[in-house]
């Protein structure tokens, strides 16, 4: 399926903003969802709504199959070694923080150290920052090259034997960088630390392979991917998990309760007490069979080209500023910018007059806009249902953003 034929199972495409057709260019927020994932969130909620795992009726037992056959769904996408490995969590923020809270109050000790990057979305700074101050570790930043990628010698230079966790995103959600994980997760082994990995702008976009990448931990979101919003996946080694203690106790993860000791069920369900968001795992299992279908290759080339095209046009502007590699096989499907002194708001606030929708502002990544010494950009991302003829409309907003700003000042 080429774009065109795809946007057709997207049915919010399908309207005007502001007397404009709505062209949508705000992905690496939270992607537009087919009709095939609607479609199965009806199903469930209409014809088998039901808690998971407890009853024997037949509607439970469909909600189960429904739940657990997700699961397989998600192991067989980021190809991990078992459905063990597989913990549904409301998103990659509660999966980190998950890692953090449990591998980490265990592992982690006064004189150790966590290793980050300066182009890190907060949902992984944050919790790394609240780890080291709890246990006296150190929060170390590896360097950025000038065109905000990662070298591996900086890399080695950065991590030592008193370095616990690794904590890198694949891809920046502000530069597009996409970073060499299976390199660095190899540094991080050869001093004993783990790799976790903030895969949410990965695995919308890109084939991924938790078992290539040697990976410990890898987290992501479905709302990024054509699924619901409030689910998403942590993928841990089955030896690591087994060690880690929940961080979450109730129903569902327990397996006997006594007065004053209880037990936990084995993985992955120790790490998902309560009700577990059940409509939100069947689609994502759904809309894994989506993106299948197109074929995760096929949309990282569709996408490649999207962000090359935006960049020649883009740089046609003037007063055009985007940052990050200009190298597009090095840089994911999305384009992030400054248009002369108008502020990004006022960039993003003309460009919806247009019916063109971007993202503007610090992209939950300020230490990366002090990095880029500016206080916010904005950002146009791309997705499979986007076109050339999308990207020649962002073209022609901000030439329209310019002449306008130009005739007020």
């Amino acid at each position: 399926m080429n774009a065109k034929e795809i946007r057709k199972y997207f049915p919010i495409l399908d309207q005007e903003v502001n007397g404009h057709p709505l062209v949508y260019l705000d992905s690496a927020a939270t992607s537009q969802k087919p009709l095939q994932v609607i479609e199965a969130l009806d199903k469930y909620y209409r014809e088998y709504n039901s808690n998971v795992h407890r009853g024997v009726h037949t509607l439970g037992t469909r909600a189960t199959d429904g739940y657990e056959g997700a699961r397989e769904k998600v192991r067989k996408f980021i190809n991990a070694a078992s459905v063990e490995e597989i913990i549904f969590t409301r998103g990659t923020t509660t999966a980190i923080n998950t890692v953090a809270a449990s591998y980490g109050r265990a592992n982690v000790g006064e004189g150790d150290e966590i290793v980050i990057s300066h182009m890190e979305h907060h949902s992984n700074i944050i919790p790394w920052q609240q780890l080291a101050k709890e246990t006296g570790a150190t929060l170390k930043y590896v360097p950025l090259q000038e065109d905000g990628t990662i070298s591996i010698e900086d890399m080695k230079n950065t991590v030592t034997s008193n370095t616990k966790i690794v904590s890198i995103m694949k891809v920046s959600n502000v530069l597009g960088t996409m970073n060499p994980i299976k390199e660095i997760a190899r540094v991080a082994h050869e001093h004993g630390a783990v790799m976790m990995v903030d895969g949410a702008q990965a695995a919308p976009h890109m084939k991924v392979d938790v078992q290539d990448l040697d990976c410990d931990f890898f987290a992501f979101s479905g709302h990024k991917m054509g699924g619901p919003t409030g689910i998403g996946v942590l993928y841990g080694k089955k030896h690591l998990l087994e060690n880690m203690e929940p961080v979450e106790f109730g129903g569902e993860m327990i397996d006997f309760v006594g007065m004053y000791e209880s037990t936990w069920k084995e993985l992955p369900w120790k790490f998902e007490g309560g009700t577990p968001i059940i409509a939100g795992a069947i689609g994502l299992g759904a809309a894994i069979d989506f993106l299948e279908e197109i074929g995760m290759d096929d949309i990282e080339k569709h996408e490649h080209h999207l962000a090359a095209y935006a960049m020649e046009k883009m740089s046609e502007v003037d007063g055009m500023v985007i940052y990050g590699t200009k190298d597009p096989a090095k840089r994911a499907g999305l384009v992030t910018f400054n248009l002369d002194d108008v502020h990004p708001h006022d960039v993003a606030t003309v460009l919806d007059a247009e019916g063109i929708a971007v993202r503007a502002g610090h992209h939950c990544a300020q230490p990366l806009m002090k990095w880029l010494k500016v206080s916010a950009t904005a950002r146009a991302s791309f997705y499979i249902y986007n076109t050339e003829e999308d990207i020649d409309k962002l073209v022609s907003g901000l030439v329209k953003t310019k002449e306008y700003f130009s005739d007020v000042f």
